[in-house]
């Protein structure tokens, strides 16, 4: 793992990089124009994030393209996307390019993912950010990005509270300040400390154990694919942590779901922190362009012994359908090239995706955007935590532990019921 991070840094260091059933519709929400001998690729993609940019890039290289057409189709954010993508199998709408985490999905999808060993993104990619997806000499997806997450606090609400955020680094410093918070919310024009969407799974089964779990796998994904078992080491640290969020929230958060915590809450400036990542700033962006441009910054969320370090990864990998047609399986793999290697799409990667890249090639693009910018910051200091949940069982990380979490924050299971069915679940899966 200390290759891939090495790797990430190496590009970064360069210079300032780059951050600055339903059917299929056409990425610019219209017919595409193209001959009647076109190709036609469909497109499955889970980031909610980038929907409109995504469909905006598409319709630029349709342009340049016009002997291919690429329709689009987007579904994450609250919807489950893995069992969206299952229905579009099972349902005969199988797409040509879609979305896969890491090598449990690998798993599931292999007898349909091509080899893409011969594109220049596979050869561009960063070191070790392909190790979820190589399987027999064969690299069979292509990473999205480099993400990182923690807490995103609102400088200003810290600020007339009299919080430093510097000062912020072990659980009971950040207990303090969002008690300070919670004590001050009438005066700060705040609902909560947090809004803390427990109603999505993947909130707490993905990230917030990532960060609790990352330590005991070595911050290696290909360890935590390998296990036989999870043993919760840091068990009692993830539990006070979710406890510190649910107690501080809006409530009630089982029904709070991720567009109300990013839009609602945290961009109208009504709680002062929400456990998310730097993929949340165009959201944040199109509600308030002012705010997430000078108001927003990210705390690390605190773990014994890793104080000031954040999880960064790959949280997603494009995938090509091996069994569409031949021609659509080079237009798919020609379009994910120019994406991530021309000069157009590597502008656009930077400056409207507002990607980290995971690739070589982008040494002399600007960051993008400030939460983006932080997490450089932690790269380049090699400060970072591995992304260890993407090599957890299929279905681990929200069917069996983010359900667990939702039961034992409506008080129907204990913490030790949480960790119980979690741990057999892991094992049952691993036999």
């Amino acid at each position: 793992m200390k290759k891939f991070y090495s790797g990430i840094a190496a590009a970064l260091l360069a210079s300032s990089v780059a951050l600055t059933g339903c059917s299929f519709s056409s990425g610019d929400e219209e017919a595409s124009s193209g001959s009647e001998d076109a190709v036609t690729v469909d497109v499955f993609q889970f980031k909610v994030e980038f929907k409109e940019q995504f469909e905006e890039l598409v319709a630029m290289y349709e342009e340049e393209n016009p002997d291919v057409n690429i329709n689009v189709k987007t579904v994450g954010g609250g919807n489950d996307y893995g069992a969206s993508l299952k229905t579009s199998f099972s349902s005969g709408e199988e797409p040509d390019i879609f979305n896969i985490g890491g090598p449990t999905d690998v798993d599931e999808y292999e007898e349909y993912l091509a080899d893409l060993s011969d594109t220049k993104a596979a050869d561009a990619a960063l070191d070790g950010t392909l190790t979820s997806v190589k399987r027999d000499g064969q690299v069979l997806g292509l990473p999205y990005n480099q993400e990182g997450y923690g807490l995103l606090y609102n400088k200003k609400v810290f600020e007339e509270a009299g919080i430093n955020p510097d000062e912020i680094k072990t659980f009971e410093e950040l207990k303090k300040a969002v008690e300070t918070l919670d004590s001050k919310k009438d005066e700060l024009g705040i609902k909560a400390p947090f809004a803390f969407p427990a109603k999505e799974k993947w909130v707490m089964g993905n990230h917030m154990a990532n960060t609790y779990l990352a330590d005991e796998f070595n911050h290696d994904v290909m360890e935590a694919y390998n296990a036989d078992t999870v043993e919760f080491a840091m068990g009692d640290q993830l539990k006070r942590f979710l406890d510190l969020q649910n107690k501080y929230s809006v409530q009630p958060t089982l029904s709070l779901d991720y567009s109300q915590q990013v839009e609602e809450y945290f961009s109208l400036g009504k709680v002062a922190m929400i456990q998310q990542g730097n993929w949340v700033y165009n959201t944040i962006a199109s509600m308030d362009e002012e705010f997430a441009q000078n108001n927003v910054g990210l705390l690390p969320i605190p773990v014994e012994g890793y104080e000031g370090s954040i999880p960064v990864g790959v949280p997603n990998y494009w995938v090509v359908n091996k069994k569409s047609e031949d021609e659509v399986v080079q237009a798919s793999k020609e379009f994910l090239d120019w994406m991530y290697t021309s000069e157009t799409g590597k502008k656009f990667v930077t400056e409207k995706f507002k990607f980290i890249p995971a690739y070589e090639g982008y040494e002399d693009l600007e960051i993008a955007d400030p939460i983006s910018k932080e997490i450089y910051e932690y790269v380049k200091e090699g400060n970072t935590l591995g992304w260890v949940f993407l090599g957890a069982p299929v279905g681990w990380t929200e069917g069996a532990f983010g359900v667990a979490a939702q039961e034992y924050i409506a008080g129907n299971i204990s913490w030790e019921e949480v960790i119980k069915q979690s741990k057999e679940d892991w094992e049952e899966s691993r036999k």
